[in-house]
């Protein structure tokens, strides 16, 4: 299985010493997360880094989020909190027949300002299609509504789409530092080999508005 550093989410001296690695093995066929220690989700929504962008919508307070809608691709699902395993790895969803979303929980919540991590298999192995099976087909302009615990509806216009090989990951593109409300959805494609997706498909989405209770 292919593997994918970056750096901890964050910077300075209070961002946590990780490693985040992002692969697909041939079990699951869809996204696999591993980290070595929790990084910083406050020190990753700073205002800093060269991912500064045009004005946007103001940033909501925090609030896991506990549903993600991708009406363009189809996706309504529930979204579960991913945190660490007790040997260090940062959870993934389980391969099920109700294979959902799953949200890392040590990066911002979605319109909170830094990139907030959603992740999704693209295949859940006998189950078949994976929650986000059909993630690369997301274009420029098209919308993503995560709904949060507090009730506020946070919808992100998508920027780009990259599908890359996991050797050539944007570890800073996608975990770097922003200065507004962004969003990363992440899974596995191209092709396969015995170890499972040699890419990885990456979209990239910025807050455009927030709704309220």
């Amino acid at each position: 299985m292919t593997l994918l550093s970056r750096r901890a989410f964050g910077t300075g001296a209070t961002a946590a010493a990780a490693s985040l690695l992002v692969g697909c093995s041939s079990g699951a066929e869809g996204v696999r997360t591993t980290g070595t220690a929790a990084p910083d989700a406050a020190a990753s929504q700073q205002t800093a880094g060269k991912h500064t962008a045009a004005k946007s919508v103001r940033a909501v307070g925090r609030s896991v989020p506990v549903r993600l809608r991708v009406p363009a691709i189809g996706v309504d699902t529930p979204v579960m909190r991913l945190g660490l395993a007790s040997d260090g790895t940062v959870q993934v969803p389980p391969i099920s027949d109700h294979d959902q979303a799953g949200w890392y929980e040590h990066s911002p919540t979605p319109g909170q300002t830094g990139p907030s991590v959603i992740l999704g298999h693209v295949t859940v192995g006998a189950y078949g299609d994976g929650v986000f099976h059909d993630l690369s087909r997301l274009r420029r302009g098209e919308k993503i509504v995560a709904r949060l615990e507090n009730g506020t509806e946070t919808e992100f216009t998508v920027t780009s789409l990259r599908t890359v090989a996991k050797a050539d990951f944007p570890t800073d593109d996608v975990y770097g530092n922003v200065s507004r409300p962004e969003l990363r959805l992440i899974t596995c494609g191209g092709p396969k080999d015995e170890d499972g997706y040699l890419d990885n498909v990456i979209v990239f989405a910025s807050l455009t508005s927030s709704t309220k209770p």
